[in-house]
C-alpha cells in the first residue's frame, strides 16, 4: 500500500475515534446525555432504551471516555504526520497495537458485563 493511503486511512481512523470523543463527553452533561446514551444502548444490543445516564458514576465515566477517544484521535492524526514519514513502520505497529490492546481489554471486559455485543 501506498504511503499516501496509509497515512489517509491513518487520517480516517483519527477522525472515527475521535469523534466519538465529543459524543460520550457531553454525556456528563444532564441535558446532553442523549447521543452517549443511545450509543452506548445500541453497544449494549438490543436497542432497547434499557441504558441510561441517570447515575452521576456513568456521567463521569462517559466524561472520562470522551476525553480518551479525543486524544487518541489526535495522536493517530499526529503520528499520520511527520512522524510517519520518518517511521512508517513504527507508526503503523503503534498504531496496531493500541487498537489490538484496545479490543482485546474491551472485549474482555464486554464479556464480564454480559454486553457480549
Amino acid at each position: 500500500m501506498r504511503s499516501d493511503l496509509r497515512k489517509r486511512w491513518l487520517r480516517i481512523t483519527a477522525v472515527i475515534v475521535g469523534a466519538c470523543g465529543p459524543v460520550f463527553f457531553f454525556g456528563a452533561i444532564p441535558a446532553t446525555t442523549e447521543p452517549a446514551r443511545w450509543s452506548l444502548d445500541l453497544l449494549a444490543w438490543p436497542l432497547d432504551g434499557a441504558t441510561t445516564f441517570r447515575d452521576p458514576d456513568t456521567r463521569f465515566l462517559s466524561a472520562l471516555t470522551g476525553g480518551f477517544l479525543i486524544g487518541w484521535g489526535v495522536t493517530i492524526w499526529r503520528l499520520a504526520g511527520s512522524v510517519y514519514d520518518k517511521a512508517p513502520e513504527d507508526v503503523r505497529r503503534a498504531v496496531v497495537s493500541g487498537l489490538v490492546a484496545w479490543f482485546l481489554l474491551d472485549s474482555a471486559g464486554s464479556l464480564a458485563t454480559g454486553a457480549a455485543s
